[in-house]
This record gives structure tokens, sequence and C-alpha cells, in this order.
């Protein structure tokens, strides 16, 4: 049994795969105890890949990864079944590696876009020859909600919803249509420009907060939850094979 982790700013998401097979699903919020000891009893682990982009994810980690079970912490050195082309592969967020992975495994052969709405909004561009070319980062949901209490003196926190009007009638109302409305345009603008370059693009789109646009979108899209955790495991098998 494959055990993949992704250790993000908004908490750890973990996925249990036999070989290429999803078992099962987990997701545990920042403050929350992972029964990490447990789950590998349960269900008697083989490998592991973790994947993180939180500050103190070393503190998270558990000591029964890479002492017990062969474990892989997804690095720039890591092989991977696809070609990074990414000019400063260190600083490449790992869970964008992942996203960039796991849809090139859905579509493969096929240009494929991936956008990741979470923390911050991510576009993860692989073509068709399975090449990594890069992407986009930009501010998440929540992030442009506390920006807007933050940096003025009256506009309040607001806490996302899904919404179907342009035209606000309260700050509330507004906030939320200039939020939710000017990202979904700017993910339009963004699929439309590569359309443009790139033939019959697959758009996938994954992440925390996707649910929030999979209908205000234009553009036909794939919803893809846990698609990192997907990725993740492709990286593991793909490392075991290699290994023998």
């Amino acid at each position: 049994m494959n055990l993949t982790v992704d250790i993000g700013n908004s908490g750890t998401k973990i996925g249990l795969f036999n070989k290429n097979e999803p078992v099962q699903f987990l997701h545990f919020k920042p403050t929350a105890s992972v029964p990490w000891k447990k789950m590998v009893a349960q269900y008697q682990i083989n490998n592991a890949i973790i994947c993180s982009v939180a500050k103190d994810s070393g503190k998270k980690i558990p000591k029964v990864l890479g002492t017990q079970i062969k474990t892989i912490y997804l690095s720039e050195n890591t092989i991977v079944p696809i070609s990074n082309n990414y000019k400063t592969p260190k600083t490449l967020g790992k869970d964008r590696l992942a996203s960039a992975v796991g849809g090139n495994a859905l579509f493969p052969k096929k240009n494929v876009l991936v956008i990741q709405a979470g923390t911050c909004i991510t576009f993860d561009m692989v073509n068709a020859k399975g090449q990594y070319l890069g992407g986009a980062i930009s501010p998440g949901l929540m992030m442009r909600f506390k920006a807007l209490h933050t940096f003025t003196g009256k506009l309040p926190l607001v806490t996302p919803e899904n919404i179907n009007y342009r035209l606000g009638t309260t700050t509330q109302q507004s906030i939320l249509s200039g939020v939710i409305n000017g990202m979904s345009d700017e993910i339009d603008s963004a699929i439309e420009d590569y359309r443009h370059k790139y033939k019959s693009l697959k758009v996938i789109i994954t992440g925390g907060d996707a649910y929030f646009f999979e209908s205000q979108l234009k553009n036909e899209i794939f919803a893809k939850p846990n698609l990192v955790l997907y990725g993740l495991n492709k990286i593991l098998e793909y490392n075991v094979k290699s290994k023998g």
C-alpha cells in the first residue's frame, strides 16, 4: 500500500493507494493530530511520499516515515515521469509539480493546464510532449478577502460563499462579487490565453476552493479533487519501478 502526504498551509491531506488505485483520502486541519502509527499499521504501508509547502512541515512528519517505511521527500532531485523545464526547479512548489504529474497522467500526450485554487491560485502547464513548462501564481480566495479587510479601515472580513450575481447591493455582497467574480474572470481569461497557444487544451481545476468556481467559469474544465495526491502516487510508483 502506498501513502501519499501533502502538507500545505491549510492542513495535511493524505491519500492511500493500492498501487494506482485510490483506497481512501483524508484531510486534517493544521491543528489536528494525525494518527500516523495507527494508519501505517492498519493499511500495511510499504512506500510513502511526502510533499510539503508549509513552513513548519518538519514538525509534522512522523518518525515512522523514513525509518520503518521507504519514504520519498519530494524535492527538485526526485525523478518524476515528466520533464521539468522550470528554470528554477528548487523554488518550484512541490504541490505544483505533483499536480502537473497528475494532470499529465490523466491526459497523457495532451496539452494540459492545471489550476489549483487554494491558499494561492496557481496555473501549471504541461505540453503534449510531457514537458512541464511553468505557469503563474496569484493570491487565493481567502488571501484576497483578508487583504481587503486588513488594508482598509472599514471593510469587513467576509466568509466566502457561492454566489450567482454580479451586482452587490450590500458591502458584503459587493466584496463577494468583486473577489469571486474577479477570480473567475481571471481564470477564464488565462484559460483563453493558453487555448490560443496550445491546441486541444485540457483544463483541470483542483484545490480546496475549486468548487466556488466550477459553475462560474465559461470554459470547459475537469474538476479533479485530490489531484496532488494522485500525482504524488504516480511519482512514488515511478520511483519504486525505477529502483526495481
